[in-house]
């Protein structure tokens, strides 16, 4: 079985550092273009590209790339909570087709009140969910070319129509993730991949097959990711070393700050991600080379997989045997290690190339041994 491996687009800021760093790289668009190149050549599946109020814009950072990539699949947010079906419907046509069937969307009703209250939103946990199922109704309605009309508590249109259709048919394929009921519930009801924060994979196993059930229940089946960060060296001791190293600058107060911060929020899966590591530094290996130093000062995905590459493709291997078959990764600096870990682990991974010469004789220089008749 051929695994995705996606790779992430840091639209916020890129760091060699956890929380104070000289070393910061502003989101600039020559660098996300780097990135995104570097990844489609590198041969991974596709590109993650986030939202929030601190990330660029996820559709025009995607339409940027359109020029300077070929193949590559971009995963972009679709934000059910801070737009209208309708619109939302003729963007996605319009970037699929630009993008020449390329496109991909990650469902995000949204996990901070905080920050959907600055946008105007002043949904409930719940009510995000109910606003999602009633705007993917008529969302994927749309674009499989009906004529809507439609009146709920959170959605309503009148004679709605998407006049030019997206290349991938009946729609751009649906990601989504959350650790709620509702977030399950609407995942089986409308998504066609389902995505998880790296928790250890019993509890990844657990979430996979309670999404799995509801889907049943709808007559539907998902595909299922996970998203973590890696940490890939060529030896385990090297890898925990650069793993200490990343959060080697945070103090306590920066680590009880962003904890205070995440605790605000209602989303289930930051708390579940808080819970992993309880904002300590001493017991930060929650699972064999899983790793939650991430998530003592970052939102969201807070866990990594750390250690050599046996290692690393080993412990993906046990989330593909819970039935994973994407994955979407990162790591710090992203450009740097996107190319460690395609050279590295790719040769261990079904259906992935490798991107080096390995075990060939090289010298760097224009008088390379392979070139020897000797």
């Amino acid at each position: 079985m051929s695994l995705d491996i996606f790779w992430f687009l840091p639209t916020s800021g890129d760091t060699r550092y956890l929380g104070k760093s000289d070393f910061g790289r502003p989101p600039t668009n020559e660098y996300m273009r780097q990135i995104a190149v570097t990844a489609e050549n590198l041969g991974y599946d596709g590109l993650l590209i986030p939202t929030g109020s601190s990330c660029q814009d996820p559709w025009v950072t995607a339409a940027s790339l359109i020029p300077v990539t070929q193949r590559i699949k971009l995963l972009v947010a679709l934000r059910t909570s801070i737009s209208g079906p309708t619109a939302a419907a003729r963007q996605a046509a319009t970037l699929d087709q630009a993008l020449h069937g390329r496109l991909l969307l990650n469902v995000v009703p949204g996990g901070d009140a905080t920050e959907l209250a600055a946008d105007g939103i002043f949904y409930t946990h719940d009510e995000r969910y109910a606003a999602a199922d009633e705007f993917l109704g008529v969302w994927r309605d749309l674009l499989a070319g009906d004529t809507v009309d439609f009146k709920g508590k959170y959605v309503h249109v009148e004679g709605a129509r998407n006049f030019h259709p997206p290349v991938q048919q009946p729609h751009p394929p649906l990601y989504f993730g959350g650790s709620s009921p509702a977030a399950h519930e609407l995942a089986a009801k409308h998504v066609d991949a389902y995505l998880t924060w790296g928790e250890p994979p019993a509890a990844v196993a657990e979430k996979f097959a309670d999404v799995q059930r509801r889907a049943a229940a709808h007559g539907r089946k998902l595909r299922l990711g996970v998203r973590l960060h890696v940490i890939v060296r060529e030896t385990n001791e090297e890898a925990w070393a650069e793993a200490d190293r990343l959060i080697s600058k945070l103090d306590d107060e920066d680590i009880r700050r962003a904890q205070e911060n995440y605790a605000r929020m209602d989303s289930v899966g930051q708390r579940r991600m808080a819970e992993l590591h309880g904002g300590r530094r001493d017991q930060l290996e929650i699972s064999p080379n899983l790793w939650a130093g991430v998530g003592l000062v970052r939102g969201g995905a807070g866990t990594a997989l750390v250690g050599d590459a046996q290692t690393v493709a080993a412990r993906l291997q046990e989330y593909v045997d819970a039935g994973a078959d994407s994955f979407v990764l990162s790591g710090y600096p992203h450009l740097e290690e996107s190319i460690r870990f395609a050279e590295l682990v790719f040769p261990l991974l079904p259906g992935k190339k490798p991107v080096t010469l390995r075990d060939q004789v090289l010298t760097g220089g224009a008088f390379d041994v392979r070139a020897s008749k000797v």
